[in-house]
């Protein structure tokens, strides 16, 4: 009996000991995230929030677009354009720089920055904007790019690129060789629309050029409106093919050689850099890796659903 009960006693001992230990842990793992949140809001963006820069005197402010440009990546137009608004709202602010190392993505998303840079030029008609190419401006980068005042870009950038595109694969020779069949099927005659699994369709064919055609003709007249008579059209300009810095200045997709220094320097004669990107703290990172896990999870158990 004295034996249970000494066994029981440090059981429950036990039992306590490890709870108290697993409240203290996430005791502190509350504060640690609070404290994050809080050096996050205080050492965010680069403004005072009056419109005022962090760093006295007359500046430069920096945008850097990197990467692909899309939804909810470092590159959208939401992060993009945050950026750009708190840059051009700095009374301290004398001309603002848009450096682009981008190969390009969504049109959508390409579209907004580019009216947002000429909103704000309206806006602003005493701040000029200067795009920056480090090594590559292409497709949709391009796009937003001609809404500069001026593109700056070394000799060896990749510049150009404007066409659009819609890739995918075909699976259907592969299913014929295992023995699988397609089972699909929709309400909805064009429900389908160039399904992988599927042979292909040439009036789903037809339909998908002419509307590739469309978005191609709408990043033409975006590209002739922001460059205007500095572009030197030939057959080959937006066929989507992609040309280097010098050649790119040659026929009119760019203006002049620079970089970031050098256009604060002698361009906009304020050679203090003050960066204007918007960085997450790493919990807004981990708060939206959380969402994005638990998205993915439901969306899993959704598809069964509406697909």
């Amino acid at each position: 009996m004295l034996e249970k009960l000494l066994v029981t006693a440090l059981r429950d001992q036990r039992k306590g000991r490890n709870w108290s230990i697993f409240f203290r842990i996430a005791g502190l793992t509350w504060l640690f995230l609070v404290l994050a949140i809080l050096f996050g809001w205080r050492n965010g963006g680069g403004t005072d929030g009056e419109g005022g820069s962090k760093h006295g005197g007359p500046h430069t402010a920096l945008v850097e677009l990197n990467g692909v440009i899309a939804a909810g990546k470092e590159a959208s137009a939401d992060h993009i354009n945050e950026g750009l608004r708190n840059a051009f709202k700095d009374k301290n602010t004398r001309g603002v720089i848009l450096r682009i190392n981008s190969p390009g993505g969504s049109p959508v998303q390409a579209g907004q920055i580019n009216d947002e840079i000429r909103r704000q030029r309206t806006l602003h008609p005493g701040i000029p904007l200067y795009v920056v190419v480090d090594d590559i401006c292409a497709s949709g980068g391009y796009y937003v790019a001609v809404a500069a005042d001026k593109i700056f870009v070394d000799k060896a950038s990749l510049v150009g690129s404007i066409g659009v595109l819609m890739d995918g694969f075909g699976f259907t020779g592969v299913m014929d060789k295992l023995g699988v069949e397609r089972r699909l099927l929709t309400a909805g005659t064009n429900k389908g629309f160039l399904d992988p699994f599927s042979p292909q369709n040439p009036e789903q064919i037809a339909y998908a050029k002419r509307m590739l055609a469309q978005i191609h003709q709408q990043f033409i007249e975006v590209v002739r409106t922001g460059r205007g008579k500095r572009l030197k059209e030939t057959p080959e300009m937006f066929s989507g093919l992609i040309w280097s810095g010098d050649k790119s200045i040659e026929n009119g997709l760019a203006d002049a050689y620079g970089n970031a220094d050098m256009v604060a320097r002698d361009i906009i004669k304020a050679e203090d850099i003050v960066d204007f990107t918007p960085h997450e703290n790493w919990a807004d990172r981990f708060a939206k890796s959380v969402g994005a896990s638990a998205g993915e999870k439901l969306g899993s158990f959704m598809q069964f659903q509406l697909k």
